[in-house]
């Protein structure tokens, strides 16, 4: 599993392991906190189509869905 900084999650680079409609770099285009400034969700946007999605930010740690960076 990838350790990841919460405070550094806006705007890092993440590589799709299989992507889907030929969109496999993806960017953290916002994220959604609770009262404790703690992490909820993210969303995350892909590069070539400019489509958004909202995740779980912890799905980022599952090195068989997400790679950190562009790859």
């Amino acid at each position: 599993m990838h350790t990841i900084n919460p405070k550094k999650l806006l705007n890092s680079k993440w590589t799709a392991v299989t992507p889907q409609n030929k969109e496999k770099h993806f960017i953290v285009s916002e994220i959604e906190y609770d009262g404790e400034d703690q992490v909820v969700s993210c969303s995350i946007e892909a590069v070539i189509t400019k489509r958004t999605q909202l995740i779980q930010w912890q799905t980022l740690k599952d090195p068989h869905q997400w790679l950190q960076g562009w790859k």
